[in-house]
């Protein structure tokens, strides 16, 4: 998978990745916010809806379709609906399952070409996706937990979209140093395993907890099973900067992974305050990302499909979709 990866890239520009999965299916009428498990609920209450999600981000032209498992784990399904370890486990495989499967509803209605085929990637969430409190945003619970102890926390995700064959695995929102290193030192048990690591910001320079991007680059430096190290779910105002905060200290081996939110801030009462003041859109500003050496560009919460389109065609051009390039 690293060699299709990479060459998926060097030959026809950035890999398009999908937009914010929850967005779609509540523009489907899902009704997810509130829920400690998030759009992961679905797994067991809705799959088809989120294989129609999937699908519509792979006609928009989405070169890379990440699993509804941000929000799940096993103690999470366990507490919030009841089902036994087993089950738990089953249902974060069945994530890889539904996206491999809208992958392959998606080659037989299109008949792309082997090389545009798209991947599956795997999402793992930070703790404080489960801990359901805002913390995934700031990382303060890291400062009570050691290295071991959030090394077991992610191993049941990690094992169970692994064993289902995710071609990738997105660990992503991470907003720690300390959450960073345990998911590094725990990808080498998982050694036929590539990934990415993307940080949740608070601004141009740090990531959530308030360490420096550049440092947090270091630690993702360490690992040779990473494919990408970069930002996701912050303004997309605060791409450029960051990039540019760390340039020299990206390992060549790795290039950079880009998928902010549309801008809009989130209040936890209130949600998406979409009266408030936006930045310039993902498709807009993906080319200064592109030129600063990012190989995989998206969105997430609050971009959808059409979003994935106009980004398309603003990096490949019109008519260069995964779903014409026959």
């Amino acid at each position: 998978m690293g060699s299709r990866l990479r060459a998926y890239m060097r030959d026809d520009g950035p890999l398009i990745l999908d937009g914010g999965l929850s967005t779609e299916l509540e523009a489907q009428g899902a009704h997810l916010q509130g829920d400690p498990l998030w759009s992961a609920r679905l797994l067991h209450t809705n799959p088809q809806a989120i294989g129609d999600a999937h699908y519509s981000f792979l006609l928009s032209g989405a070169d890379v379709i990440t699993t509804a498992t941000y929000q799940a784990s096993v103690t999470g399904f366990v507490t919030h609906m009841d089902v036994s370890a087993e089950r738990a486990r089953e249902l974060l495989s069945s994530g890889v399952q539904l996206a491999q499967e809208s992958v392959k509803r998606f080659v037989s209605d299109t008949h792309p070409t082997e090389q545009r085929r798209p991947l599956v990637a795997g999402s793992v969430g930070p703790y404080g996706a489960f801990l359901h409190d805002g913390s995934e945003y700031t990382g303060a619970y890291a400062e009570e937990m050691s290295i071991e102890e959030l090394k077991v926390w992610h191993r049941s995700q990690i094992d169970c979209l692994a064993a289902a064959g995710a071609d990738l695995i997105a660990i992503e929102t991470i907003p720690s140093v300390k959450e960073a290193e345990a998911l590094v030192e725990l990808l080498r048990e998982f050694p036929n395993s590539k990934a990415w690591l993307s940080f949740s910001c608070k601004d141009g320079r740090c990531i959530s907890d308030g360490s420096l991007f550049a440092d947090a680059v270091q630690i993702a430096n360490r690992s040779t099973q990473l494919v990408a190290v970069g930002v996701n779910c912050c303004s997309p105002a605060f791409v450029e900067p960051l990039l540019d905060s760390a340039r020299s200290l990206l390992s060549p081996d790795m290039s950079w992974v880009v998928y902010p939110n549309s801008g809009e801030e989130w209040d936890a009462e209130q949600g998406w305050l979409t009266a408030g003041k936006r930045s310039a859109s993902v498709p807009e500003l993906s080319h200064t990302w592109a030129k600063q050496g990012a190989s995989l560009i998206g969105g997430c919460c609050r971009i959808g499909p059409a979003h994935v389109t106009e980004l398309r065609q603003q990096l490949k051009g019109s008519g260069t979709s995964a779903a014409s390039a026959v």
